[in-house]
């Protein structure tokens, strides 16, 4: 163990967890833990409480930009704090490039202009350190805008380096594990990520604005319910009772139409324990929502009239670009029943799809099991060519109605034609966003359908629920006709951003655990 590293470190570490942790330093870390020390020596606080800047980079730049060094002139004295993510030193002066989260910006060091205590403490400066600094702005000789420091003081000592400067993190496993680092070199993260807060911040207006009431319910059921989806297990000790993490908030939001709210919704995180993709995460975010007295018909509208205003409000634009393809949200969106989809982009006539052995022959041509599929109801076959053949193609945002009622056990079936239920599913970029229904709410008819998917898991479906019996009896005390909804948010963040896998629109995306020494592995 070398003792230089822990006595830089501030105190002799004699805890094992911690010795282990230390003697991993690098020789560089361990020369940034000795500047550490000195400043604490010149009577500096290497992590400092105190500090209060008045402007941003992002005022700064906005504010002084347009003009010339001259027109400039004389500037009130700014106070700024920053990261510094570069030094170029020129002995008796320097510039640092640094980040204020709002934007990027340099500071000019100079040994006569900056008070003696400020140009010692930038000598004991590395790059990745947060600094405090007081001065006033001006155009360099090369015309670029800097803040001449009168006072400058660490705020933050940083420990360990940042990536290399110029090219910042690119390895894409480290990018979603050190999320904080990612944030710190790459703008463009962060960026996106706030795009995300201002989406899911307009999401919510649009729906207050429509009078719905936001409310929680529990992450924790008794009962896996309200989809079909495999759970994630817990236990809780003090009621000795196996608890499930959440697969969808659907259940709860119906009891409370039942008690009396007529329009609620929920911005909810949900767990389920399938595959990591693309396009899934085990932990994600959706909206849901229900209104009494609505039909499915009316949430089609309400959500075309929140995707309009998104583009026009939050994208400031109609036509967003993911990947090589445009979609127009400005509106009006396609929407075709499931038959109407199939058949136009299948090239079959109406009457075709309704032949079960037309079904069977589009579906030759898919990696689908073929005896499997020989036995299987029409319906099914209906789902399986509408998902295998044009599902990718529905690129434009287009609502899909008309659903077999086999593969909707939580919908209201339609009135005029019992094999389908009232429902649409949205699709964008070839993905689906959205589902909604005409929730059923006939309890005697519910209780079949649970009893239905009760007798799957029994049979061995890992992704079928248990009857809920606390909710049938909440519609025995009668639920008014309403319309539910719910919107996956990632991958809605996903399109709008034009990210390629859902990891670069969650915050901490789920990964394999960290092993820190080499015994672990």
């Amino acid at each position: 163990m070398n003792d230089d590293k822990l006595t830089a470190s501030g105190k002799i570490m004699k805890d094992k967890h911690v010795r282990r942790w230390i003697e991993q330093f690098s020789e560089q870390m361990t020369v940034r833990l000795e500047k550490r020390r000195k400043l604490e020596e010149m009577g500096s606080n290497p992590y400092k409480n105190d500090v209060k800047p008045n402007t941003t980079f992002e005022y700064l730049n906005h504010r002084y930009e347009p003009y010339s060094k001259e027109e400039i002139g004389e500037t009130p004295r700014y106070h700024v704090a920053a990261r510094v993510l570069m030094i170029r030193d020129f002995g008796k002066a320097a510039f640092l490039q640094c980040d204020d989260g709002t934007g990027r910006f340099q500071l000019y060091v100079n040994k006569q202009v900056t008070s003696e205590k400020g140009f010692a403490e930038y000598k004991l400066l590395d790059y990745g350190d947060i600094v405090y600094c007081e001065g006033d702005v001006f155009k360099t000789m090369k015309g670029e805008l800097a803040l001449n420091a009168r006072e400058l003081t660490i705020v933050t000592k940083s420990i360990r380096p940042l990536p290399e400067k110029f090219h910042g993190l690119t390895d894409q496993e480290l990018k979603y594990r050190m999320r904080y680092v990612d944030m710190i070199m790459n703008p463009e993260t962060r960026d996106k990520l706030r795009k995300r807060s201002e989406i899911i911040r307009y999401i919510r207006e649009h729906f207050y604005k429509a009078d719905f009431l936001e409310v929680e319910t529990p992450m924790m059921h008794s009962i896996a319910g309200g989809a079909a989806a495999r759970p994630f297990r817990t236990h809780h000790n003090a009621l000795n009772m196996e608890l499930f993490m959440r697969i969808a908030p659907e259940l709860h939001l119906k009891r409370l139409i039942v008690g009396g709210y007529n329009k609620v919704f929920e911005m909810n995180r949900c767990f389920r324990n399938e595959g990591l993709s693309l396009k899934h995460n085990p932990e994600f975010t959706s909206i849901e929502f229900y209104w009494a007295y609505a039909t499915y018909h009316d949430l089609m509208d309400f959500t075309e009239a929140l995707l309009t205003g998104i583009s026009r409000d939050v994208l400031k634009t109609d036509i967003v670009r993911f990947g090589t393809h445009d979609i127009n949200l400005r509106g009006p969106y396609a929407r075709l029943t499931m038959r109407e989809a199939v058949a136009k982009f299948t090239g079959s006539a109406m009457e075709q799809v309704n032949d079960r052995s037309h079904l069977l022959g589009l579906l030759k041509t898919t990696s689908l099991d073929q005896k499997k599929l020989a036995a299987t109801s029409w319906g099914k076959l209906l789902v399986h060519c509408f998902e295998e053949l044009v599902e990718a193609q529905l690129i434009q945002p287009t609502f899909i109605t008309e659903y077999p009622t086999e593969v909707s056990p939580l919908s209201r079936r339609n009135d005029q034609n019992p094999e389908f239920v009232d429902r649409f599913e949205f699709f964008m970029n070839g993905w689906e966003v959205a589902n909604a229904f005409s929730e059923l709410n006939n309890p005697t008819d519910q209780l079949d359908r649970f009893a239905d998917q009760a007798l799957a898991k029994e049979a061995g479906d890992d992704e079928a629920s248990d009857v809920d019996y606390d909710f049938v009896r909440a519609l025995e005390y009668g639920m008014p006709p309403t319309a539910g909804q719910g919107i996956g948010i990632d991958r809605l963040v996903m399109i709008l951003t034009d990210s390629h896998t859902i990891r670069d629109v969650i915050l901490f995306p789920l990964l394999k655990k960290e092993h820190f020494f080499p015994d672990e592995e």
